[in-house]
């Protein structure tokens, strides 16, 4: 099993990554194997909704997104983590993704997935809220902990975060809770037993 680990901070090793690390360091506790994914600097295109992805089977711009999406089609759990920008997810993590979850929704289905945030203060539980949207509109199941999952870390340095003792409990509780439902995901395939699966149902409400 493996989970992969998208670290949304321009900051390469900050408060985001020592949040991912200690999830990370918990899963292989576990024998869960893990990867890191660091999203970057570069800027990153949004969604144009051209629709092309869906004759494509990817996303019509060859950038990072499809590295990642070639990625998520082996794994079998996710873990998505992003700074506090003005209390809502990086603005390129949206961008990622969004492309991300329109264009390779089919090979993210169905697996477990958790939001982190990290924050100087606040707006953790705002940015938290809107990572999770992406998982519940596409059939994953969402990996609880026992507390928000959020760091607080002052200077963007992984020391700070260091001093959050809860915080990085709530991570460690979240690597345990994600390798346990993996686990029993496992069974369950080799029980024969799937998702049942209904044709979308559209609704506009205006004709």
């Amino acid at each position: 099993m493996k989970v992969l680990l998208v670290n949304g901070s321009p900051h390469e090793k900050g408060c985001t990554y020592r949040a991912l690390c200690e999830v990370a360091k918990t899963l292989e506790e576990q024998g869960v194997e893990t990867e890191i994914f660091h999203i970057g600097k570069n800027a990153i295109a949004g969604c144009m909704g051209c629709g092309a992805c869906a004759k494509l089977g990817k996303c019509v711009t060859d950038d990072i997104v499809g590295v990642f999406g070639e990625k998520a089609k082996t794994a079998d759990g996710f873990v998505f983590g992003s700074p506090v920008h003005y209390a809502a997810p990086a603005g390129s993590l949206v961008c990622f993704m969004d492309r991300l979850f329109y264009s390779y929704g089919k090979y993210l289905a169905y697996k477990p997935a958790a939001g982190i945030a990290s924050a100087r203060r606040a707006g953790t539980v705002s940015t938290f809220d809107a990572l999770n949207k992406y998982f519940t509109i596409s059939n994953m199941p969402v990996v609880s902990a026992n507390y928000w999952n959020g760091v607080h870390g002052a200077n963007n340095t992984a020391t700070d975060v260091e001093q959050d003792g809860e915080g990085l409990h709530t991570m460690r509780v979240l690597g345990n809770n994600m390798a346990w439902i993996l686990q029993c995901l496992a069974l369950g395939k080799q029980a024969g037993i799937e998702p049942k699966k209904e044709p979308k149902v559209r609704t506009n409400f205006i004709k």
